[in-house]
């Protein structure tokens, strides 16, 4: 990994689970968790990549265990929606305290934390070299922050879809059951369907593979993974 490597993407989207930002038992909000997310986004940001984030809010709720627990679906998914707005604003001060600037847009209205979700703003943020932050989901009930992170990169011109996630990869089974579990470098969107693979939901991966945007799957817990993975290293697993 050498300076002199240029990225192999100028405007990525990177897809945050809740979970990651949470204690060791993925809830609530770790002040380190955010830290460490923090400075991969400043390291990829120092090489000229623009950098938009969609977070997903079930560290503080998730909408379909909610509703599973009696809560009305529309209501625990609107709940879960500002959950993501509450990590935006979490990762929006870990990376101001960094230096780099930010802006947080909300597909819901809250005039007073964050700017309206509107597309051309946040690509003239972009070149302006701010990281744009994606919070609120896609402001409706029954689409998940998968959903919002295939429909933002497509919206806003990224090359590539980065999903975070704390294995290295797309396996043909969950590999903490099978240790021979296989791990795939490259897969089709068919395949992944067909296998049943839940990379994203459905509705997710169907707006990626009809806009044909790549996602690539990969260990964001690594040290350096998302700056190696936007020099162009083969790390986690292509979906394209």
């Amino acid at each position: 990994m050498t300076a002199a490597k240029k990225p192999k993407f100028s405007r990525i989207l990177l897809k945050l689970s809740g979970e990651s930002l949470g204690d060791t038992n993925g809830t609530g909000i770790s002040p380190e968790a955010v830290q460490h997310m923090a400075e991969q986004i400043c390291e990829v940001r120092e090489l000229g990549v623009e950098v938009v984030v969609v977070s997903g809010g079930g560290n503080i709720f998730r909408g379909l265990s909610g509703s599973e627990r009696g809560i009305e679906r529309a209501t625990g998914d609107y709940m879960g929606m500002l959950a993501t707005v509450i990590n935006s604003l979490a990762l929006q001060d870990a990376l101001e305290k960094l230096g780099a600037p930010t802006r947080v847009q909300s597909a819901i209205a809250m005039s007073q934390v964050a700017e309206p979700f509107i597309r051309r703003r946040a690509v003239r943020h972009l070149e302006k070299g701010r990281v744009v932050i994606f919070g609120g989901g896609t402001g409706n009930p029954y689409f998940s922050t998968d959903t919002a992170a295939a429909l933002r990169a497509n919206e806003i011109g990224a090359e590539v879809i980065l999903k975070a996630t704390k294995v290295d990869g797309i396996y043909d089974s969950d590999p903490k059951k099978n240790p021979k579990a296989v791990r795939f470098e490259k897969i089709s969107y068919i395949d992944a369907l067909q296998r049943q693979l839940k990379v994203m939901d459905s509705t997710a991966f169907s707006l990626c593979m009809d806009n044909k945007m790549p996602i690539i799957v990969f260990d964001f817990f690594k040290p350096h993974n998302l700056k190696r993975v936007v020099l162009g290293e083969k790390i986690g697993t292509l979906v394209n």
